[in-house]
C-alpha cells in the first residue's frame, strides 16, 4: 500500500485524522479540492463570529443603556468589514491548518478526488491506495427547490460572509441558527432585516421559553418576523427582490439569504462504486465507530449527519484512527453534547429538553429562572434571558440544562461538566459559583428547586 490512511477533505475532522495517525508513526495522504481548512476556518465559525463580534461592538455604540454614557454609531463600511474577517480567517487558516500540515509532515494533495474499484482513489487521474479512506467532506448550504428562487438569485451563509456591500434591507430564511445569527448580524450592521421561519417559533429545536427570549430581543432590534411562514415564491420587481409565503403575504427587500441548513458533501465521489452506502440527504451511513459499509472506508465530521458542530468533527476524525489501526472499538456518546448559537443573548443548551424527557417516559420536573434573579444581569443592564433546568422526579438528576442569556455559551461548559458527573439539583443548588458571573445562574436556577430565590441576599447558599 502507498500509504496507511488517505483523507479527503482537509476540515476538522480531517485535520484531527492526520493529526492522530501521523502521531502514531503511520503514512498519510490528504486530499483537498478547495481551500485548505474546511468549513470552520473558511465559511463557517470564524468568519460569520467575526462578523458577528463586530455587530455587537457596533450595536453597543447604539444602544445607550449605560447613564451618563452618551455613545454613537456610523455607518458600516462593509468592505473594511469583510477584508479585516478575511485578515483573521487567513492568519487561523496559516498557523491551525497550513503550517501544521507542514509540521507534522503529511502530504497534502490538491485535486479532485473519487473513490475507484480496490478500494482506491482517483484523483486527476492518479491512483492512491491506502490501508484505510476516510471521506471528511463536510457539508454545504442546502437551498430547497422554491419557485422563482434560482432565477431571482440569493444569497447562503457562505456566500454572505463576502459581500463588499451592505445592504440596506435583507429577507432572511430560516430562524435556526444559521438564520438568527445572520440576521442579528446584519441588522445590527444596519441593514432591515426581515426574518422567515416555517414553524411556529424561532430556535425551534429550542425550548420554547428560549425561543421567546430570542424572538423579544431581535423584535426590540428592528427585525420583522415571521412565523408559520412557508416561503411560497421569489421575484424580483423593479430591482428588488419580492418573496411570498404560504398565506399570501409578501415582502421586498434589496437580497435574500437562505439559512436552510446544510446537506453532507458526497455528490462526485464514486461511494456507489466501492460500496459505501448513503442515506437520503447524502450522508455516509456509518456504524457506531464511524466505519462506512465498506470495511476500509471511514467517514467524519458533518458528512455523518452528525450534529454539524467542529468539536465533533474533531472528535469522529481522532477516533477513526483509533478504531482503525488500533481496534479500539470506541464510539460516541453524544447525551451530553453541548451546542450554543451565538446571538446576543447566546441560546446555549445541554442535554434533553422538557419535551424530550416526555417523550422518553420519565417523569421531570423543571424550574425557569429569568435573569432578573442573575446579579450578573443586572449589573449588565440587561435581563432579558433564562436559565431553565430540566430533572428527574424522585431522584432529582438534572437531565438538561437550557440557557438564554450573554455569554450563556461560557457558562454551558460548566452545565455539561454538571451532567457528566450526574449531578443532582441539591448538589448543584450547593456547589460553589463565583458571584457576578452568568454561570452563577446555573446554581441560582437548582437552588429555585428548593427555596424562593427572591428572598435569598446575595450570594446566600
Amino acid at each position: 500500500m502507498g500509504y496507511d490512511l488517505a483523507i479527503i477533505g482537509s476540515g476538522g475532522a480531517g485535520f484531527a485524522a492526520a493529526i492522530a495517525a501521523t502521531t502514531r508513526g503511520l503514512r498519510v495522504m490528504m486530499v483537498e479540492r478547495s481551500t485548505i481548512g474546511g468549513t470552520c476556518v473558511n465559511v463557517g465559525c470564524i468568519p460569520s463570529k467575526a462578523l458577528l463580534a463586530a455587530a455587537e461592538a457596533r450595536h453597543v455604540g447604539s444602544e445607550d443603556r449605560f447613564p451618563g454614557i452618551a455613545t454613537s454609531a456610523a455607518p458600516t463600511d462593509m468592505a473594511a468589514l469583510i477584508a479585516g474577517k478575511n485578515e483573521i480567517v487567513g492568519m487561523l487558516r496559516k498557523e491551525k491548518y497550513e503550517d501544521l500540515a507542514v509540521d507534522y509532515g503529511w502530504e497534502v494533495r490538491r485535486g479532485d478526488a473519487r473513490f475507484v474499484d480496490g478500494p482506491a482513489l482517483q484523483v486527476d487521474g492518479e491512483r492512491i491506495d491506502a490501508a484505510h479512506y476516510l471521506v471528511a467532506t463536510g457539508a454545504a448550504p442546502w437551498v430547497p427547490a422554491v419557485p422563482g428562487l434560482a432565477e431571482t438569485g440569493y444569497l447562503t451563509s457562505t456566500t454572505a460572509l463576502e459581500l463588499d456591500e451592505l445592504p440596506g434591507s435583507l429577507i432572511v430564511v430560516g430562524g435556526n441558527y444559521v438564520g438568527l445569527e445572520m440576521g442579528q448580524t446584519f441588522a445590527r450592521l444596519g441593514a432591515s432585516v426581515t426574518l422567515i421561519e416555517a414553524l411556529e417559533r424561532l430556535a425551534p429545536g429550542e425550548e420554547p421559553e428560549l425561543s421567546e427570549v430570542i424572538t423579544g430581543v431581535l423584535a426590540d432590534e428592528g427585525v420583522d418576523i415571521w412565523t408559520s411562514a412557508a416561503l411560497a415564491g421569489v421575484s424580483r420587481e423593479d430591482g428588488k427582490v419580492v418573496a411570498r409565503v404560504a398565506d399570501g403575504r409578501e415582502v421586498r427587500a434589496d437580497a435574500i439569504l437562505m439559512a436552510t441548513g446544510r446537506r453532507p458533501v458526497t455528490a462526485g465521489l464514486g461511494l456507489g462504486t466501492v460500496g459505501v452506502e448513503t442515506g437520503r440527504a447524502g450522508e455516509v451511513v456509518v456504524d457506531d465507530g464511524l466505519r462506512s459499509t465498506n470495511p476500509r472506508i471511514w467517514a467524519a465530521g458533518d458528512v455523518t449527519g452528525a450534529a454539524q458542530f467542529v468539536y465533533v468533527a474533531g472528535a469522529h476524525g481522532t477516533m477513526v484512527v483509533d478504531n482503525a489501526f488500533g481496534d479500539a472499538r470506541r464510539t460516541v456518546d453524544y447525551s451530553h453534547l453541548p451546542r450554543v448559537t451565538f446571538t446576543t443573548p447566546n441560546l446555549a443548551a445541554v442535554g434533553l429538553t422538557d419535551a424530550q424527557v416526555a417523550d422518553a417516559g420519565i417523569e421531570c420536573t423543571c424550574r425557569v429562572l429569568p435573569l432578573a434573579y442573575v446579579p450578573r444581569a443586572i449589573v449588565n443592564r440587561d435581563t432579558r434571558g433564562v436559565v431553565k433546568v430540566v430533572a428527574e422526579v424522585g431522584t432529582g438528576k438534572v437531565v438538561g440544562i437550557h440557557i438564554a442569556a450573554a455569554n450563556a455559551g461560557d457558562a454551558i461548559l460548566a452545565a455539561t461538566h454538571a451532567l457528566e458527573a450526574g449531578m443532582t439539583t441539591d448538589q448543584l443548588a450547593s456547589t460553589w459559583a463565583p458571584y457576578l458571573t452568568m454561570a452563577e445562574g446555573i446554581k441560582l436556577a437548582a437552588q429555585s428547586f428548593r427555596t424562593d430565590v427572591a428572598k435569598l441576599s446575595c450570594c446566600a447558599a
